[in-house]
């Protein structure tokens, strides 16, 4: 399986993206601000690439969550439930619409939405990229 994030501007303390499922979009992101300098520990999104995915128990969530792995100067990052930046800590939310600025809802649904297509593949990449008009 395939995952594609497509980031749009950072609007202050969160940036709002596309997730995309084996081409297929699924739900939209909520993730904390991309910032060019240093990273700020729990309050930065994770660098453009591509990266492996797993499904691990999460520690602080006491739940199996898909585990980003392997992203440079970040641990733990995960996908999950949430609305705003506060909620994200460095990691990816998900939700069905975007109903303020730094806000989505709508998180519940679309986590029970995707979770089960994860859990049904084999193996699972994740590529993050920023959207671009050219």
């Amino acid at each position: 399986m395939k995952l594609r994030l497509i980031r749009g501007l950072s609007e202050g303390a969160a940036t709002i993206g596309a997730l995309c499922v084996d081409g297929r979009f699924e739900c939209l992101t909520l993730e904390d601000e991309v910032r060019s300098g240093p990273k700020v520990p729990g309050k930065t999104a994770i660098p453009p690439g591509t990266y492996k995915v797993i499904l691990s128990k999460s520690p602080k969530f006491g739940r199996v969550l898909p585990e980003v792995l392997e992203v440079p100067g970040f641990t733990g990052i995960r996908i999950h439930k949430g609305n705003k930046p506060e909620d994200t800590e460095g990691c990816i939310l998900v939700g069905q619409l975007k109903t303020a600025a730094n806000f989505i809802s709508g998180s519940n649904a679309a986590f029970e939405a995707l979770f089960p297509q994860l859990q049904a593949a084999s193996e699972i990449t994740l590529e993050i990229r920023q959207w671009d008009l050219a």
